[in-house]
């Protein structure tokens, strides 16, 4: 089992150190995921539950809201 877990560790370490443009499509793709994840959160998906729940708890203000969302309103 340690011999097989050391040859997949060789093999992807031998292989990112022979990469060409692979260094440069993986700085790419970690860049949108920062963009996607980090920046996009802070400006588009803000926090209600904290905003909202003031003295209330997170789990109360989420319980509210889901049983006002499910009921009819007359």
């Amino acid at each position: 089992m340690r011999q097989t877990v050391t040859n997949i560790w060789r093999f992807y370490r031998d292989g990112f150190r022979a990469m060409t443009w692979g260094r440069t499509l993986w700085f790419i793709i970690l860049l949108k995921l920062f963009i996607m994840f980090v920046i996009l959160k802070l400006f588009f998906f803000p926090d209600y539950v904290d905003e909202s729940s003031g003295a209330l708890g997170a789990e109360e203000f989420v319980s509210r809201e889901l049983i006002e969302r499910m009921a009819p309103v007359p």
